[in-house]
């Protein structure tokens, strides 16, 4: 509805109208997760976008659409691409197909700790990874942690490798976690997250593999109670900011939020400490048993075939070799 004010007779509502464009200015930059509000990446976002308001005196801000409620992370990634959204949190495999860079920090037993993950990703290697994507209509602003992830089983535990033979393991939709259980000498069975339950209650799979939050709050627990700590992989999540949208910034404001993007990964991992602690508390109260004997080393040797198929550019290698360097 338009208003219409009388200039003579309202010089106060007029000199409001005179001071609005400075306020219309104003630019709260659009920001989409599948998780629910309390996620830690979800806070995470919530809390750069206060960072930035407070930097801007109100200038810029960030709302975040969490939920799903701007469809699936593909949906999110086309819309921030064209500039329909201004950004997103993106689990990393989602990013394969868009740039090679994105497929190294997601191989498996790369990491050898959460500490060298993130000693790798927050230095010049990060940078390197996260530079990839400008020239695929994307800005890379920070990576996120999404915890290890391990092997869940209802049968039986998983410690050495021919625990694996033979077993129906539930991996993402991803040809990368496909030749990893063949590798392993599992028969991988891809189907989406919302149909695992299901699958590991009736039989349809002998196991699945994921954090401990997702474990966790899944209840998947109640149906696969062996929780082996293989921890093969430590894949990251991504923010990405639309390069459409970008390129109308101010160079300041680009700095300014590059800045407030790194400083809130120090705030989202806290959190995800935190959750991942209350998780492994929850299911080690419901009976779950947790298997730490596992044989890292030979899962880590069975690896070979995988990074020969899918770590075939120069660049990639390179920065696999940068990564294995880092202590």
């Amino acid at each position: 509805m338009k208003l219409r004010f009388n200039w003579i007779a309202a010089p106060a509502l007029a000199a409001a109208f005179i001071a609005a464009p400075l306020a219309a200015h104003a630019k709260d930059f659009r920001s989409a997760d599948v998780h629910p509000n309390d996620y830690p990446t979800v806070k995470a976002v919530t809390q750069l976008g206060k960072s930035l308001a407070e930097q801007t005196k109100g200038r810029l801000g960030i709302k975040v659409f969490a939920n799903s409620s701007m469809g699936s992370e593909k949906d999110t990634l086309e819309q921030v691409k064209i500039g329909a959204l201004d950004m997103a949190r993106i689990n990393i495999a989602a990013l394969h197909a868009v740039s090679p860079a994105m497929a190294v920090p997601s191989l498996p037993f790369l990491f050898r700790s959460t500490e060298h993950m993130r000693a790798a990703l927050d230095g010049p290697v990060g940078d390197e990874i996260l530079a990839a994507l400008e020239k695929e209509g994307f800005i890379g602003l920070a990576f996120y942690d999404s915890g290890a992830r391990s092997f869940y089983t209802t049968k039986k535990p998983i410690r050495t490798l021919a625990d694996m033979k033979g077993l129906k393991i539930r991996v993402q939709q991803s040809e990368m976690w496909v030749a990893m259980m063949q590798a392993l000498g599992a028969n991988a069975t891809p189907m989406p997250f919302a149909e695992v339950y299901t699958a590991l209650k009736t039989g349809l799979v002998d196991g699945a593999e994921n954090n401990w939050p997702s474990y966790e709050s899944s209840r998947h627990y109640e149906a696969a109670k062996y929780y082996s700590l293989t921890d093969h992989s430590l894949a990251p999540e991504v923010l990405v900011f639309s390069k459409k949208v970008w390129d109308g910034l101010s160079k300041e404001d680009q700095q300014l939020i590059r800045k407030a993007a790194k400083e809130s990964v120090p705030v989202m991992r806290k959190l995800w400490d935190e959750r991942e602690a209350k998780s492994r508390q929850v299911v080690t109260a419901a009976g779950v048993q947790i298997v730490s004997d596992v044989d890292k080393q030979a899962f880590s040797n069975a690896m070979k075939p995988v990074y020969d198929k899918f770590i075939t550019d120069p660049m990639q290698k390179d920065l696999v070799a940068k990564i294995q360097k880092i202590k």
